[in-house]
């Protein structure tokens, strides 16, 4: 426990300096004599074979982009084509000492990483493992178009396999690894251990050490390599994701089997330029990338330079590396020295550094370099070399011949099935737990105090009589919450949660009181604060196969993981093929009372990206059904909880809030109150000030009004909202999200659409102000309010006679706000 580690004021101010270790640089030395011991000579040449797989997959890629052929095959690729021709020993080096259980991460640069991961599996898996993978991977149907006129052993087989699956993927072939929908810089093999590939420069820096995460918690065999730029060094989700990795609490509160370093290596291919930007000497300051380990951790990581234009250099820097992992002593920084011909793209005409450069390096190139040494060591002929260029060339031409045919590789038919890429949005999974196996709890569930507390709670907010219990009494939003989520800890041993004060905190607003006791420390853990790094290896630790609650303290802090929660997280479902699966709850709390950047309702953005789910339940009953959909599906959920209602009883479901586990699904909107005569839509906590005005529409003017929760934003049933305009012809849209841009704004125009015929007068969004959020006690001025909502049904949809207008929605007032963008 953090509070066991007695900081010491005594210690901690005494003088002293900080001493780095040495950061070995190119020390590699050997001759390809002295590694006769350690490589046979099927071994030598494998290297060289992959290599040159590599050069020839991309040199094809190359030159169908500057001269629309290759090898007089023509062809039109408009997609992106991110070249690392002249890194090919870095690659093949890189993945040597892999298996199919070691996972690699890559960025947009990575097809010589997918090709080396994949034969560095095939060499290693037994005819029996491989045959199964390619026969069950898509039916078989990858299985069927290589199978067909092949002449060889299995392994050749899988060559073929590997190859044609990555092509047909790069030029969005239905056919290819991940349906066509991963493309260039999204491809990757899951069976083959090659995870998802990065368009999003540093990407992997973090999803990959939630991978590791995963190895770690739930013991798996392996690692987990992220292959990283060296201009990638400058970005955020790349530090973060260094800060997380490196978290002394590994070490230090991790118990057993769990203590110790995670399984990850951060792989620098520094091939000197991020674009046209030399990071050398121009765009960075570390000179050696290495350095960057001295400041992350007390082993600096272990980081090293190696040369990684020699691909034995590589290996045996791996091969030391993988002790240290094995012993627990990760993370470890590797800086591999490389460097590219190509430039960035095809449309690169590299007028950033000199041809003398270009050719130096040349000069000095990977394959034609290790060529000539297998030949001087009496390992290889010119002869033998020359033919494995000419097998492999001639399995490019076979491998484009059939990725271009549209017969045996079609696109996705989005005429004949113009709903698919919306069919693969969402797995629309439901999963008690992602594995079979006991799960690690503290003790029973019955004995844990915060659930003998809530057992002693009410669990409907009045008595019999209608009178409220006290706040004490009442079970309230906050034990919903706690009910789905310690219920899905006890099922599923996967399940891990953190963010910033999970542990013995209890979590920020007392949420997960009770889960410090239940849960061994592997399971609820403070992380950094570094939200980035928070959803980053939420993401990495459940496309590997398990199940996480990350927690965004405030929801403003949105903006920190922007990446990882617009770019990353509602993407990899279908840009996989749906190979993968998403089983993501992000836990994100609606603030106010702390100003302008705690205290905004960003819930309108997220729903405008394709493949999240969205929620915000206003009610304990909800809170707990949802939650625990939520925690059923496998799908990516934002899941908003408002501070202002945390301590708010059940008000609604007649019976209370149910012991027993229920789940109310996604998309459906309930009725709060009936009501004939206009209807209010409500997104979050304005649920309660909706049904303020409805009592004083009642009590003042004589009118009836229906108060519907939407629950969820998305997905979202209109059916109901239809149902009730039928009775009262009117509509008022609320949140406490800013006006301008909201989503109430396009459930406003869906309501339109659907239901013109039915409308009396045009829908009305009532949001907050399109200002910063003020202090706490200007808040009355700024989120809406009971008398806001009676203005806006006065003014724009029936008035309200004798009702004295508190704020102005006239239509002058509107348009001159909109003129100052307020």
């Amino acid at each position: 426990m953090p509070k066991s580690q007695f900081i010491d004021p005594t210690k901690v101010r005494q003088a002293s300096k900080i001493e780095f270790k040495d950061i070995p640089v190119n020390q590699y030395d050997k001759t390809i004599e002295e590694e006769k011991v350690n490589f046979s000579k099927e071994q030598f040449v494998g290297i060289y074979h992959d290599m040159v797989l590599i050069r020839e997959f991309e040199t094809m890629l190359n030159e169908i982009k500057i001269k629309g052929e290759y090898q007089g095959i023509g062809y039109n690729h408009p997609g992106p084509a991110h070249l690392s021709i002249g890194q090919e020993s870095a690659a093949v080096g890189m993945a040597y000492h892999l298996d199919e259980q070691d996972f690699i991460f890559g960025s947009h640069r990575s097809h010589g990483e997918i090709l080396a991961k994949g034969m560095s599996a095939i060499h290693k898996m037994d005819d029996e493992a491989l045959m199964e993978v390619m026969k069950t991977f898509f039916d078989g149907t990858i299985l069927k178009i290589v199978s067909e006129n092949h002449q060889g052993d299995l392994k050749s087989l899988a060559r073929r396999f590997l190859v044609y699956g990555t092509l047909a993927e790069i030029f969005a072939r239905e056919t290819g690894f991940n349906k066509g929908l991963g493309g260039s810089m999204h491809a990757f093999f899951t069976p083959f251990g090659v995870y998802p590939n990065n368009a999003i420069v540093g990407g992997s820096g973090d999803i990959a050490v939630g991978a590791a995460l995963f190895k770690k918690v739930n013991k798996k065999e392996g690692v987990v390599v992220a292959n990283i730029g060296d201009a990638s060094m400058a970005c955020g989700p790349v530090w973060e994701g260094l800060a997380f990795a490196s978290m002394d609490q590994f070490e230090q509160l991790w118990e057993g089997a769990y203590k110790g370093g995670l399984p990850i290596i951060f792989n620098i291919m520094n091939n000197q330029y991020g674009m046209g930007g030399q990071t050398c000497g121009e765009t960075m300051g570390y000179d050696i990338a290495a350095r960057i380990g001295a400041g992350v951790n007390r082993d600096s990581m272990h980081a090293e330079r190696v040369d990684g234009y020699n691909p034995l250099a590589v290996i045996d820097a791996y091969q030391r590396k993988l002790e240290l992992l094995k012993d627990k002593k990760g993370p470890v920084l590797l800086d591999v020295l490389t460097y590219r011909y190509s430039g960035h793209s095809p449309s690169d005409a590299s007028s950033y550094r000199s041809k003398e450069e270009i050719e130096a390096w040349e000069q000095q190139d990977c394959i034609a370099s290790y060529g000539a040494e297998l030949v001087k060591a009496g390992i290889a002929g010119q002869d033998e070399l020359d033919s494995i260029k000419a097998d492999v060339t001639e399995l490019m031409k076979y491998s484009m011949t059939l990725a271009i045919d549209e017969e045996v590789s079609p696109r996705m038919d989005l005429v004949k099935h113009p709903e698919i890429i919306g069919e693969m949005m969402f797995s629309e999974g439901s999963e008690d737990k992602m594995e079979d196996r006991p799960v690690e709890v503290n003790h029973p569930m019955e004995e844990n105090p915060r659930v003998q507390q809530i057992a002693k709670k009410e669990r409907f907010a009045f008595d019999a009589n209608g009178k409220p219990f006290s706040k004490i009494k009442q079970y309230q939003l906050r034990d919903g919450l706690f009910e789905a989520i310690v219920d899905r800890f006890y099922k599923d041993p996967t399940l891990v949660a953190y963010g910033e004060e999970n542990r013995d905190w209890g979590g920020a607003f007392a949420v997960y009181r009770g889960l410090t006791e239940a849960l061994p420390y592997q399971r609820l853990f403070n992380s950094p604060i570094s939200e980035a790094s928070i959803i980053g290896t939420a993401i990495g630790y459940a496309m590997c196969g398990g199940r996480v609650i990350p927690e965004i303290m405030y929801c403003d802090f949105l903006g920190r993981c922007g990446d990882e929660v617009f770019n990353q997280l509602p993407k990899w479902q279908a840009m996989s093929g749906n190979v993968i699966k998403m089983p993501v709850v992000i836990r994100v709390s609606v603030g106010s009372k702390y100003g302008a950047q705690h205290s905004q309702d960003w819930s309108s953005l997220v729903a405008h990206i394709p493949g999240l789910k969205v929620c915000f339940p206003a009610t304990p009953y909800d809170a707990k059904g949802l939650m625990n959909s939520a925690l059923q599906g496998t799908d990516p959920v934002i899941f908003f909880e408002s501070q202002r209602i945390y301590d708010i009883g059940e008000q609604f479901h007649q019976g209370g809030v149910p012991e027993e586990y229920y789940e109310i699904p996604f998309g459906e909107p309930d009725v709060k109150k009936e009501g004939k005569d206009i209807t209010i839509l409500s997104i979050g906590a304005t649920v309660y000030r909706a049904l303020e005005a409805a009592k004083e529409l009642e009590e003042k003017y004589g009118m009836s009004a229906e108060v519907i929760d939407a629950r969820s934003i998305v997905p979202f049933n209109y059916e109901p909202v239809i149902e009730s305009l039928k009775k009262t012809g009117r509509i008022l849209l609320t949140s406490d999200a800013n006006e301008r841009g909201s989503f109430l704004k396009d459930m406003a125009q869906r309501i339109t659409e659907l239901a013109f015929d039915e409308l009396d007068a045009p829908p009305v969004v009532v949001g907050s102000r399109n200002w910063i959020t003020p202090a706490y006690e200007l808040e009355d001025y700024f989120f809406p309010t009971k008398e806001w909502l009676l203005d806006a049904i006065h003014e724009k949809i029936v008035p309200l006679k004798g009702h004295m207008v508190s704020n102005n929605f006239t239509n002058a007032e509107i348009i001159r706000r909109s003129k100052l963008g307020i």
